[in-house]
């Protein structure tokens, strides 16, 4: 059971002052989050491609290379690479300098993007949307399982028997397969043999348990090995040493995002009593204190069958100070009870 953390590299204002920290000094403070989940024994850190003032992290694969020297054992992902909108070949070189820097630590985590603001950015028609991560995906596998491609596509310019350099340290670079509950993309994962990644932000997430069977079903009639299959979660959280503490302290800012993107995709309100509902046990937010957040992911891997968790925090801007708490907190109290009841589930042959 692997644990770690998420982030976007939030920018927004200040709740209480109106102040935004520029991205600059946002990215640094990242690679210094990156930096502590390592010595506190996490599993992973995610870092989200988005291409707006609110999210810093333009380019995840340079955020995860400059803590990558830096750290020994955590393994560095994006979380997602928008790959509708990237060069296959460019995310795989980046990722591979990333792996080479790390030691073979990195990972790619390709997604379509719930965020579109790249595809203007970059050229990309929206009516395009399936089709390119399609096409994309199947290039960087290519590229991915053979030093020398021969390649052609529909929105790309084909490749000719070209080399693809560095090579990373891995073989093969670990590429997941990110969605938001889209049957559609978890049945690819499954049909490829690909780790899942789901982003569990919102309802509950029991729910999920009929999509993880789905993936499961897709992998084995494809003839892949179901004991090699990986599936991840990626959820909303923040620990404390007291649980309200916990909540008071995450609420304001995860309001002010959630309203925000509610604004912009037509939601409705986010409420306190939309979040209080969503702490509870069959909620998707993940806060409180470490014994609360614990036995929330126990609790998520029994019922669904997650085998990594990833805590998104912060979500929207909090202090540096308390972002590394809460940290220091997964790593030290939450992910060692984890760890501790999945072996013992292991070693008296539980079924989970």
């Amino acid at each position: 059971m692997e644990i770690g953390i998420s982030t976007f590299v939030e920018t927004t204002p200040d709740v209480k002052t109106g102040e935004v920290i520029s991205h600059a000094q946002r990215i640094r403070e990242v690679v210094e989050e990156i930096v502590l989940a390592d010595q506190v024994g996490l599993d992973v850190f995610g870092v989200g491609e988005h291409h707006r003032e609110d999210f810093a992290a333009s380019s995840p694969a340079i955020i995860l290379a400059a803590a990558a020297s830096q750290t020994e054992k955590i393994r560095l992902t994006s979380a997602v690479t928008v790959l509708s909108s990237a060069d296959p070949v460019r995310v795989f070189q980046d990722f591979a300098t990333v792996d080479a820097i790390s030691n073979g630590r990195a990972e790619i985590m390709a997604g379509r993007g719930s965020f579109i603001e790249s595809f203007p950015l970059f050229g990309y028609n929206l009516r395009d949307y399936d089709e390119l991560f399609e096409e994309k995906l199947e290039l960087l596998l290519k590229i991915r399982a053979s030093e020398k491609v021969t390649w052609q596509g529909g929105h790309r310019p084909a490749i000719q028997n070209l080399g693809v350099y560095p090579r990373p340290v891995q073989d093969p670079l670990p590429v997941w397969i990110g969605s938001g509950g889209n049957s559609e993309s978890v049945v690819r994962a499954g049909m490829l043999g690909l780790p899942l990644v789901l982003a569990i932000i919102g309802g509950r997430p029991l729910q999920f348990a009929a999509l993880v069977k789905l993936y499961k079903k897709a992998a084995a009639h494809a003839g892949h090995d179901l004991s090699k299959l990986t599936v991840a979660s990626h959820s909303h959280g923040f620990i404390a040493e007291d649980t309200e503490v916990a909540a008071d302290k995450f609420f304001p800012s995860t309001q002010q995002v959630m309203n925000k993107l509610g604004r912009e995709r037509g939601w409705g309100p986010y409420t306190r009593a939309t979040f209080d509902d969503a702490r509870s046990l069959e909620g998707a937010l993940y806060v409180g204190d470490s014994q609360t957040v614990a036995e929330k992911i126990i609790y998520l891997r029994k019922n669904v069958g997650i085998t990594r968790f990833m805590l998104h925090v912060p979500v929207g801007s909090m202090p540096h100070k308390d972002v590394m708490r809460a940290i220091e907190l997964l790593g030290k109290e939450v992910a060692p009870k984890v760890r501790e009841e999945v072996a013992r589930w292991e070693a008296e042959g539980i079924e989970d």
